[in-house]
């Protein structure tokens, strides 16, 4: 049972967050549509490896498998925004408030703590990772609202370090918790083996690089902003919220 709402949770949070980041950036439709398109090949090609048994540990090819899968869009995302000023300009772009409130849908990292009293993950990984998504995500839509009125900046910086922190955290301590793995230092009965498998690799493969994706763009809106060449995310949509781009779901 808790795999099929798993299943009905990630799978929403991957689709209608990829629709509205893709429906908020400042793009073409045909640009808009070919996002969401790869978008959700990648998605397909992480289940498609996770079905084929190719992310556990105990597999020789797994963490090298796993950890391509996680770090290819990081590497793409940054390498097209450093190249191309459009691709810089379409990510920036993109509302503040509304990057900040995504991260609502990590209080789904309440499953890891479920997934930790059935045995299926163990050791420090469930219960950093749970409760950092849990916390990352009761605050997030407090924290877009302030930013809306252009209140809390040093709160969206404190928010937005401790958000990426309990991803790479969680990512350290699940490699580090994988059975059979050569890069395995915390031995703790099932470790991170859970989300080696489908539904829950999706978490690693599919929604962590997106999360890491948003809190780098919001860090950099922060940076752009403390230079005094801010792109109307923070003061100037608290004067006009109703520019504020919406999700096209």
């Amino acid at each position: 049972m808790l795999d099929f709402i798993g299943t009905i949770v990630l799978v929403a949070a991957i689709i209608v967050s990829i629709n509205a980041l893709t429906g908020a950036m400042p793009v073409s439709a045909s640009q808009r549509i070919a996002l969401s398109v790869g978008a959700g090949l990648w998605t397909g090609l992480a289940a498609a490896l996770a079905g084929a048994n190719l992310f556990l540990g105990t597999n020789p090819v797994g963490p090298p498998v796993i950890g391509t899968v996680l770090a290819s869009p990081l590497i793409a995302t940054a390498v097209a925004a450093s190249i191309s000023p459009s691709v810089r300009a379409s990510l920036l772009g993109m509302s503040m408030p509304f990057l900040i409130g995504l991260n609502v849908w990590r209080l789904g990292g309440g499953f890891f703590l479920l997934l930790a009293a059935e045995g299926r993950l163990a050791g420090p990984f469930p219960y950093s990772a749970g409760w950092g998504d849990i916390i990352t995500g009761a605050l997030a839509l407090p924290v877009a609202w302030l930013t809306l009125r252009g209140q809390g900046t040093a709160l969206v910086w404190g928010w937005n370090a401790f958000g990426m922190l309990d991803l790479v955290v969680a990512l350290a301590l699940g490699i580090a918790s994988a059975n059979g793995s050569p890069l395995q230092m915390i031995h703790a009965g099932a470790g991170s083996e859970g989300v080696q498998m489908l539904p829950w690799s999706l978490i690693p493969t599919v929604l962590v690089p997106m999360f890491l994706i948003v809190h780098a763009i919001i860090f950099a809106q922060l940076a752009r902003a403390g230079r005094g060449t801010e792109a109307p995310t923070m003061r100037q949509e608290a004067r006009h919220p109703a520019h504020t781009p919406r999700s096209p779901i």
